[in-house]
Formats: structure tokens, C-alpha cells, sequence
């Protein structure tokens, strides 16, 4: 059992833990992930780390509730525990010694682009961050990535904070503009990596991606975190989660993540339907489980 120390609520579906586990974070790295379980008969889940103190013996991570695993650990309070952390896994993020580096984290993205950037910092590494989210309400982690960065860059959809756009549109423009880049690393949804690749490419821009929304089991075993990477197959889990963007083949792993939709979905139904009933309601939308 894994106790957590504090929780925070980023956005209304988007939770911070502070989890004790020494030995994990004795040895975790910027980068690598951590694999959860909720409860004894419940789904493994990988998350990546989202900030570590060997000293203190404690793991941060960061949940985006999407389906029925990550509801029930968004659901968990501090002062409880989380029955199995296992970790740390997958190989470390390789840090140049020399920058500027652009990191871009989209979305939930941002809380694994921020150990990189504290540890790219801790070497002298000059480094740019930008952040983005669909809306200003779901940005997360601005204040902590602005105590680690040189400079934060800020991106919305809708333009209600920042520039307004896609982070890969706000990226293409700091390069037109001349601005120095040695190296990007990018992390959060698939398609916003891909369009990051797509930018960086033409510009021979040397570029790391995290493909670890498609991980499943985490050590290698069930192989439904296979993807194609320089035309040869490689599996995010072990061989990852970051790879040379691109050489990633996005279509490929785009429709791999996307695997498991319906299965997902189901079970996320069928957990609302239990807990409707358990609250006195039939499960069908009437009664007293409103």
C-alpha cells in the first residue's frame, strides 16, 4: 500500500497525488513511469512521474480522469493509499548538455514535460516551455513550470490566455521567428506530438516525443504498446517511452492507442450504472440515483 501524502485538484478532471514510496523515488528518472493499481481485482494503469524527491521518499503523479481506472484514483483522498505503485519504468529521458530546449507539453502533458525541465535547469540548460490546453481553465502546472523554465510560452485553443492556437502553431512561429533551438521535447496527446514532428522536421530540429498514452501492461509483456520506430518495431514501454519523433510512425501508433475504446467505454458504463444503483436509483436514468 502506498500511502498519499496530499492531493491537488488542477482542473475539475485532473488530480495531483503526492504518493509515498521511497524506493521508487530513489531511483526514478525524468521520464519514466510508474504502473498503478486501484484495487485487487482492478486494471493496471501507467502513468508517467511527474516529479520525484529521493529525499523525502516521495512520487508526484498525475491523473486525467478518462476512464474507469483513473475515475477511481482520481476519486481517492489524501491520508489514503493506492494499492500498488511499481516502478520506476522505461528508460530515462536522454539530457543534452546543451540548449536552448524547447519543451512543449499539451494538456496533461505538461506535468512529465516538468521534471525534464527541472532537470534540464539543474544543468545550466537554458530552457523554453510551452504550455497549452483547450482553455485557459484546464492549463495546468503554469506557476511551477515558470520556476523551472527561462521563459514560459502560453497556448490556448480558444485564446482565452496566451496565443491562440495549437502548441505546434505557436512553436512554428518562435522558428520563423528566428528564435535559437538546439533540441525539442514534446509530450501529451498523440496528435499534438505528431503535429510538433511535422513542425520540427522540415528545419532538421532534433526531436523527443513520449508515447506512453499507448502503454497498457508496462513491462513488455502483452505488446499492445508496439510501434513502429525507424522502420524497425519497438515497444513504448521498454524500448520508450521517448523516441525520435521523427521516426515515430504517428498513423500507426495513433490507431494503436485507440485500441481499446470500446472496452473502455463499456467499463466506465458499467461503473456509473453500480454506483447509480448503489445510491438507490435502478441504473437506467430514473429514480432516486439522480
Amino acid at each position: 500500500m502506498f500511502k498519499i501524502l496530499s492531493k491537488r485538484e488542477l482542473t475539475p478532471v485532473t488530480k495531483l497525488f503526492v504518493v509515498e514510496a521511497p524506493l521508487v523515488a530513489r531511483k526514478a528518472r525524468p521520464g519514466q513511469f510508474v504502473i498503478v493499481r486501484v484495487a485487487e481485482n482492478g486494471e493496471r494503469i501507467p502513468l508517467t512521474i511527474a516529479d520525484f524527491d529521493a529525499g523525502a521518499g516521495t512520487v508526484t503523479i498525475v491523473v486525467q480522469e478518462v476512464g474507469k481506472t483513473s475515475r477511481l484514483l482520481g476519486a481517492l483522498k489524501a491520508g489514503e493509499a493506492i494499492l500498488d505503485l511499481v516502478g520506476p519504468l522505461g528508460r530515462p529521458c536522454p539530457l543534452t548538455d546543451k540548449g536552448p530546449v524547447v519543451l512543449v507539453g499539451g494538456g496533461f502533458g505538461v506535468a512529465p514535460i516538468y521534471p525534464i525541465a527541472k532537470a534540464l535547469k539543474a544543468k545550466g540548460v537554458k530552457v523554453v516551455s510551452i504550455i497549452g490546453a483547450r482553455t485557459k481553465d484546464l492549463l495546468i502546472l503554469e506557476e511551477e513550470m515558470a520556476q523551472v523554465s527561462d521563459e514560459v510560452l502560453v497556448a490556448t485553443d480558444d485564446g482565452s490566455k496566451g496565443f491562440k492556437g495549437f502548441n505546434a502553431d505557436l512553436l512554428k512561429r518562435e522558428i520563423e521567428a528566428g528564435r535559437e533551438i538546439e533540441e525539442v521535447i514534446a509530450i501529451g496527446p498523440m496528435p499534438m506530438m505528431r503535429a510538433v514532428a511535422q513542425v520540427t522536421e522540415p528545419h532538421k530540429l532534433r526531436t523527443l516525443v513520449s508515447v506512453d498514452p499507448i502503454m497498457v501492461d508496462g513491462t513488455g509483456m502483452c505488446g499492445a504498446c508496439r510501434l513502429t520506430v525507424g522502420g524497425r518495431v519497438r515497444f513504448a514501454c521498454v524500448d520508450g517511452p521517448i523516441f525520435d519523433a521523427h521516426e515515430v510512425d504517428f498513423t500507426e501508433t495513433i490507431r494503436r492507442g485507440k485500441m481499446y475504446a470500446a472496452e473502455q467505454k463499456l467499463a466506465l458504463e458499467k461503473m456509473e450504472s453500480e454506483q447509480r444503483a448503489r445510491a438507490g436509483g435502478c441504473g437506467c436514468g430514473h429514480g432516486g440515483g439522480r
